[in-house]
């Protein structure tokens, strides 16, 4: 081995050890493992429940209370679950059971899950919930989660930003088989680009089952994922018309910035701009950056003017408390903003958005003009980033 290629061994070791440790700070000490998702018959009227309806890509698992294991399955997968949150939840946390099914008056509980039997059950199951909406709020709430995420955290945690959030529209769930170590960044990253068509495929499944909108939140690498399958669509025989998309919301993006720059040349400016919560104090961006060869990722990078010249509105998070590797402030969006649930129901611009902008402006109006904004929170506008969800 020559001193060069012994040098960039050590570099990549050395990433990961920094990878693993912000990531494992900011983890629980007890992460859910198989048969974790016991079902609760426990009553507890003052807990919430919200169903989700999952597409993944993930096995089927053979042990009980478990469902989806971090194996890569051989086609797209569905399912629903109901979870109920507790009453005295804490806004972006996940109160986790000491031990499954846990208590619903104190935990996150599931409440009822089990298997679709195909896509058209998917669809059917689809329809159905949204058919409980009126018209004008027939939306589908896609969160695509990031590297190292079990099944049970992909679940719970989109519960936890559904439930804070007050999401009136339908909640979708994909997940796709990250091992669910820190040790698994590549076949993580691999497990991303394998998902692609499964995504399209979800996609076009929202988009045929009747909703009107679809709004997405992807976070981390899920971005990556979200963006190569975007990219796929565009180039596609059979696109998909950018009108059925809402807001897409980029949260700590694991993408490098020049596959990012050369993605939005691949599939043109958007038409409204992507929204982008950084962070440039993200630990585990910073350690994905020196596996990648030192390039800067999307979600640290430190020119957000350039991005917002992209097209994009960046919110900019590093004032944001966050967990130890400030990875997942997305998790707090109820107190980046409280009135998501409100900004996602409208669909003309302008509808209900009341917080002024930096330039004067409405918030809402920015991203109907495609302007070009970056956002400091908590100092500059607090509200800012949910008044711009469903904003047209």
């Amino acid at each position: 081995m020559n001193t060069v290629t012994a040098s960039r061994s050590s570099l990549i070791r050395r990433s990961f050890v920094v990878l693993a440790t912000a990531l494992l700070l900011a983890g629980c000490a007890t992460r859910p493992g198989p048969g974790s998702l016991k079902i609760s018959q426990e009553a507890e009227g003052a807990a919430r429940d919200h169903k989700i309806i999952i597409a993944t890509t993930r096995q089927r698992a053979t042990v009980s209370g478990t469902y989806f294991t971090n194996e890569r399955a051989d086609e797209l997968d569905f399912a629903a679950a109901t979870v109920s949150v507790p009453p005295a939840h804490k806004p972006g946390q996940i109160e986790w059971p000491s031990v499954p099914p846990g208590d619903p008056a104190t935990d996150f509980t599931l409440r009822s899950a089990g298997y679709l039997k195909d896509r058209t059950a998917f669809r059917a199951e689809m329809r159905k919930e949204l058919a409980k909406r009126k018209p004008g709020n027939r939306r589908a709430f896609l969160f695509v989660h990031g590297y190292n995420t079990r099944f049970p955290e992909a679940l719970y945690r989109f519960t936890q930003v559904v439930d804070d959030a007050q999401v009136p529209s339908v909640p979708v769930l994909f997940t796709w088989a990250s091992g669910g170590a820190v040790t698994d960044y590549v076949y993580d990253i691999n497990s991303a680009q394998i998902a692609r068509d499964a995504l399209e495929q979800t996609l076009r499944d929202l988009a045929a089952s009747g909703a009107e909108r679809i709004d997405i939140l992807a976070h981390s690498m899920g971005t990556y994922l979200l963006l190569e399958t975007l990219r796929q669509i565009s180039i596609s025989p059979h696109g998909l018309s950018r009108d059925r998309f809402g807001t897409i919301a980029l949260a700590a993006p694991d993408i490098d910035i020049d596959l990012f720059k050369q993605q939005l040349q691949r599939t043109g400016r958007p038409e409204k701009p992507f929204l982008i919560l950084v962070s440039r104090d993200d630990r585990a961006l910073r350690a994905s950056s020196l596996i990648s060869g030192g390039k800067q990722r999307v979600g640290r990078y430190e020119n957000p003017e350039e991005l917002a010249e992209l097209g994009a509105i960046v919110i900019d998070l590093t004032d944001l408390e966050g967990d130890s590797a400030n990875h997942s402030k997305f998790a707090e969006i109820a107190l980046i903003a409280p009135n998501l649930s409100a900004a996602l129901v409208h669909s003309r611009l302008g509808d209900n958005v009341e917080q002024p902008s930096p330039t004067g402006g409405k918030v809402g109006d920015l991203i109907g003009r495609g302007a070009n904004v970056v956002l400091t929170v908590p100092k500059a506008i607090l509200s800012a980033p949910i008044q711009i969800f469903g904003a047209r």
